[in-house]
């Protein structure tokens, strides 16, 4: 069902409300959809035709791309011309600070600070 509402599997395209930027989160709701080529978001002007948007995009897999016949972009944050780009509404993903905030506790111990 939530894959349904992404546009996997229907194959439509989100609405331009839903999206927000895959660099900032900031909300593309102001753009209009198909996304142009160099079409850049207009909080952080990080492009968005680009492999970190694309509901395509896994890094679980070969090429970070689940599209099997999709040409191979070697920078997934640059604008590209794939043919299979559809924007992903849940492209923004916070950075997680937790694996940082356990490094810097295990340095402050063998230093001895508190």
């Amino acid at each position: 069902m939530a894959r349904e509402r992404l546009g996997i599997i229907t194959g439509s395209l989100p609405m331009a409300h839903d999206l927000v930027c895959w660099k900032c989160g900031g909300s593309l709701a102001a753009l209009t959809l198909p996304l142009r080529r160099l079409e850049e978001c207009p909080k952080c002007r990080a492009q968005l035709h680009v492999c970190r948007m694309c509901v395509h995009y896994d890094t679980r897999v070969a090429s970070h791309c689940r599209e099997p016949t999709a040409e191979e972009v070697r920078d997934k944050e640059h604008a590209n011309f794939c043919d299979f780009f559809k924007p992903r509404p849940a492209a923004h993903v916070a950075a997680s600070t937790a694996e940082v905030d356990q490094a810097r506790a295990k340095l402050d111990r063998l230093f001895g600070k508190r």
